[in-house]
């Protein structure tokens, strides 16, 4: 992490401290997926977001022809509170 020492970065929660007010990527159990605004977070990575779009994957059998198929369901949101207990992963913004 030497080339993120001088953005201030010495664990995790430091890179979560300056994506405040960016969007962020959030992967969530249950193949959800969401894109928000980061406002607000804790240690148990409860999270605020708003401006939200949510992408939700489902695997669908075709009784027709035997085939699994993938359907999207995407939503969107003014203003999201999400618990801790489900986030996967969290993406900052890409930094060049």
């Amino acid at each position: 992490m030497a080339a993120n020492a001088d953005a201030g970065v010495q664990e995790p929660f430091d890179l979560i401290k300056l994506s405040l007010a960016e969007r962020v990527f959030v992967k969530l159990r249950g193949d959800r997926e969401l894109l928000g605004v980061l406002h607000a977070y804790d240690g148990h990575m409860n999270m605020v977001l708003s401006e939200v779009e949510e992408q939700i994957s489902i695997l669908e059998l075709d009784e027709a022809t035997n085939q699994e198929k993938i359907r999207t369901i995407k939503k969107q949101y003014e203003m999201l509170f999400v618990r801790g207990d489900g986030v996967v992963l969290v993406s900052p913004p890409s930094r060049t």
